[in-house]
């Protein structure tokens, strides 16, 4: 029996030919289109707050004084030529990466302490440990200004009750280097700590007994065991802290505001001083964009490795 295009044998049903999918089901279906449209709030202000402002900072880093000429990279190789800028890019480099790689270390260290301890007893040291990357950094930063204030001196009343002279914590060029440092890696140094110990929770216990039927001592586990297995975070992590420490402001601006003869300023602060203090907005975003391709180099080379071990792993 044939019913227009729609042929069936006798006593076989007809076959119900499916509805016909609309253009718009077709897209909602895609499960590509569906992330898209779930993370177009976040792409929107991330573009507002973060895209928006880089290329607007970019735009006046191009212009005079006056923002009234373009100049193109004037400001860029005026910054480079004085030798006090020079000596900005050398105390931000200082800063940052002294400071990563104690918070690294120590971290590290502290993560390890903390694995071996009893369940009951890490939970406690653990809250304990985190309470300085919990505390807002402007509120510990004055905390640690009154430990470093030269009248006042928490620090020096006790090295002077051991008979070691007092010390120009803030007033001295190395010793002020020394003194931001310090406080950056007190307040990130949990932030590593919890990272890893996430890290070590992650690894088979499998591993290490297999190490320890092979006859490896404690350090070959730790070398060919735990860090080979911790790898990517602690690459992730270092790029995460470089990063923020890299535009630290707050510690510098409260401790030393770039003194003792600017011996301290770093891209942060030094941007701060010559954009709003002087009233050069285009020479301050030119100070500020300099951290860019630095940063942009090493995460470059940084996620390049994460990837290249994650497909080996995987693989």
């Amino acid at each position: 029996m044939a019913d227009g295009n729609v042929v069936t044998a006798p006593g076989v049903p007809a076959a119900v030919a499916p509805p016909r999918t609309g253009t718009l089901q077709k897209i909602a279906r895609r499960k590509s289109t569906l992330a898209f449209v779930m993370t177009l709030p976040l792409l929107v202000v991330i573009g507002g707050l973060v895209a928006y402002p880089f290329f607007y900072a970019l735009y006046l880093s191009m212009l005079n004084k006056r923002m009234t000429r373009f100049i193109g990279l004037e400001n860029y190789t005026f910054l480079l030529s004085r030798e006090t800028f020079q000596g900005v890019i050398w105390q931000s480099v200082l800063f940052a990466v002294g400071a990563v790689i104690a918070k690294a270390l120590i971290g590290f260290i502290l993560a390890h302490v903390l694995h071996a301890l009893p369940a009951k007893g890490q939970r406690k040291w653990r809250g304990m440990l985190l309470v300085p990357w919990v505390i807002p950094p402007a509120i510990s930063t004055l905390a640690w200004w009154w430990l470093f204030d030269p009248s006042y001196s928490a620090l020096n009343w006790v090295i002077t009750a051991i008979g070691v002279p007092p010390v120009a914590w803030l007033g001295e060029p190395s010793w002020a280097r020394f003194s931001v440092i310090l406080v950056n890696v007190w307040y990130g140094a949990p932030f590593f700590m919890i990272m890893y110990l996430a890290a070590l929770k992650s690894v088979p216990d499998q591993l290490y007994e297999a190490a320890a039927i092979d006859g490896a001592t404690g350090w070959q586990k730790l070398i060919h065991v735990t860090v080979p297995m911790m790898k990517n975070i602690i690459a992730i992590t270092v790029l995460f802290s470089l990063i923020v420490t890299f535009a630290n402001f707050d510690i510098v601006r409260i401790l030393t505001n770039g003194g003792p003869q600017d011996k301290t300023h770093i891209f942060g602060t030094y941007a701060f001083q010559v954009g709003i203090q002087s009233g050069d907005l285009p020479l301050g975003s030119a100070v500020s964009l300099f951290m860019f391709p630095i940063l942009a180099i090493f995460a470059v080379f940084v996620l390049r490795g994460v990837t290249r071990r994650s497909r080996e792993m995987a693989g």
